[in-house]
């Protein structure tokens, strides 16, 4: 078991790759009641298109499976991983994101037994006709509830001006018609191949012993016999990854009271590091405030013509082979925040010498966000991206976002604001 000490946060992560693959990290935190654990998959809504384990030949699956998966992963013949953790006195939960698929829980008591429950549950596969027919309605469900929800379809909706014909414009959770044609057989087939344990790791965090809790899980794991390994084969490929496919503007009419816009901002940066690649993304971070956070002239300026509002938000996602900033608000004037928008972007240098008295205190809020989450074993774990930042954790962006400074934002700002990867998508009311 390797140890990696962090001095100046008083915290040593323990970290242990298995026999079998599975990349295991524990990290005490004394004094804390609580201990948190995400068991992941490198897997999500994206890798519709693969090579099966132990295959040749390609297959394209439904859209919705790693989503559908997941949620399939918690019934058994006989008992639902629910009712195990919640009588162990845990909370548990699962998501699916783009490129990933986590099981969690949180409990103050039996650590070992739930460990054992959410090892067992992910690494025993069981899917019927019958349960996966009742989960299709299920799912179904709740697409049609979220095809309800405005703020989600303007996210989709920009997501699918940005990325037109990747598999991102789509429903993480998929559509109606495409979970009516998932079966066990796809569902088994997906299991395989991404399922195994050199594709996934396990974040323990909080109230816990790292000897005894790595004896906990390699016990667990030699108990149990596993297929060879064999690196997933993924197919993902951008259709355009200059960006030149961007739809600039959609608009959606729906039952709102006040219209939503959204502009996106895809960048086309690609990085084979994962380091650099967190390096970049909390450049962007640091950017994106310079330019549009509360202390920001652009904001206030455009608070105060009514422009945006408080529902205003902006972020950057960095996922595995893409990424994307938005920016939102509830406007009645949907034209000018875009143009407005747009208009900083693209005088983000002069944007950045404007900001240079703020950068330091910018800079210093986001440490401090950062250092804040150190307190919640929640944050820690779910801030961990194993494959997507080359297994940095929190204390890890702590100690890269200190040595970034403002120079490096115009570097950043050259690379990821392009005229091309800019489009604009609005969720307008019925009477308007």
């Amino acid at each position: 078991m390797d140890k990696y000490t962090y001095q100046e946060f008083n915290r040593t992560i323990y970290r242990q790759r298995l026999a079998n693959g599975l990349l295991v990290q524990l990290l005490p935190m004394p004094g804390f009641h609580k201990t948190y654990a995400a068991f992941s998959a490198n897997f999500g809504s994206i890798d519709n298109q693969f090579i099966p384990y132990h295959e040749k030949t390609a297959v394209r699956v439904p859209d919705g499976v790693a989503h559908f998966l997941e949620h399939k992963m918690f019934e058994k013949a006989d008992h639902d991983a629910f009712d195990l953790f919640g009588e162990l006195g845990a909370d548990s939960n699962a998501y699916t994101s783009f490129t990933q698929t986590s099981y969690l829980f949180s409990t103050t008591s039996h650590l070992k037994d739930n460990l054992n429950v959410l090892l067992d549950f992910v690494q025993t596969p069981y899917f019927t006709e019958q349960t996966v027919q009742k989960e299709q309605g299920i799912i179904g469900q709740e697409i049609q509830m979220y095809d309800d929800d405005a703020d989600w379809r303007l996210y989709l909706g920009l997501i699918g001006n940005l990325y037109p014909h990747d598999p991102m414009q789509i429903d993480i959770a998929g559509t109606v018609d495409s979970i009516s044609q998932i079966t066990p057989e796809i569902l088994m087939q997906s299991y395989r191949t991404f399922y195994q344990p050199n594709n996934m790791n396990l974040f323990l965090v909080g109230n816990l012993d790292p000897v005894a809790t790595m004896d906990w899980i390699v016990n667990n794991q030699n108990h149990k016999t596993f297929l060879p390994a064999e690196k997933p084969r993924r197919l993902f490929k951008l259709n355009d990854p200059t960006a030149h496919d961007v739809i600039p503007f959609r608009s959606l009419t729906m039952n709102i009271t006040r219209p939503k816009v959204m502009v996106g901002l895809r960048g086309i940066k690609q990085f084979t590091d994962g380091r650099q690649r967190l390096r970049y993304k909390l450049t962007v971070d640091l950017l994106l405030d310079a330019l549009f956070d509360d202390t920001s002239d652009n904001y206030l300026r455009l608070y105060n013509a009514e422009v945006l509002d408080d529902s205003f938000s902006y972020n950057f996602e960095m996922q595995r082979g893409f990424n994307f900033a938005y920016f939102s608000s509830n406007t009645n004037q949907m034209e000018r925040f875009a143009d407005e928008v747009v208009a900083i972007l693209e005088s983000a240098d002069k944007q950045i010498d404007a900001a240079r008295t703020r950068f330091t205190g910018i800079k210093n809020a986001e440490l401090g966000r950062l250092i804040g989450l150190l307190d919640s074993p929640e944050a820690i774990a779910n801030q961990y991206a194993d494959k997507l930042f080359a297994g940095a954790n929190l204390m890890d962006q702590i100690r890269l976002l200190k040595g970034i400074t403002i120079d490096d934002l115009y570097q950043v700002a050259k690379e990821f604001i392009t005229s091309q990867g800019i489009s604009v998508y609005q969720v307008v009311p019925h009477h308007q």
